[in-house]
């Protein structure tokens, strides 16, 4: 039996990084729909049925690891795992402390990103079974 493709929200609002990963991962079998309202995060998860998020740490007016804390106390979606990127150096202890399920160092290489998503994956598989 084939797995079931898992669901990744981007939540980016740099169009072309958001665009990349998406083809980075449909490439990789993954289903991928890509948001640039940090605002609307809840809604998006929701509406897509994400079983995971990407989530930037720097967005237009947001601070991501606000949104991700959000996310994390909300006993409704505190379940999906929330992968954080950003470019800024000593950021992730803030990504963790905010509940990230983990991070991602912007610029990446193609298969750190796949391997990082694939664990986080794993991992709330383990947790969920």
């Amino acid at each position: 039996m084939k797995e079931a493709q898992a669901r990744i929200l981007i939540i980016e609002d740099d169009s072309a990084i958001g665009e990349m990963l998406k083809t980075i991962l449909e490439f990789s079998n993954y289903k991928v729909a890509v948001s640039d309202e940090p605002l609307q995060a809840k809604e998006s998860i929701k509406n897509f049925k994400a079983d995971l998020v990407i989530l930037d740490v720097r967005l237009s007016g947001v601070d991501g690891t606000e949104v991700c804390a959000q996310l994390k106390k909300d006993d409704e979606l505190s379940h999906v795992p929330i992968l954080m990127m950003s470019a800024l150096t000593g950021i992730q202890t803030t990504c963790k402390n905010a509940g990230a399920d983990g991070f991602i160092a912007k610029p990446f290489e193609m298969d750190e990103l796949l391997k990082t998503v694939q664990q986080v994956l794993a991992s709330q598989r383990s947790k969920t079974s």
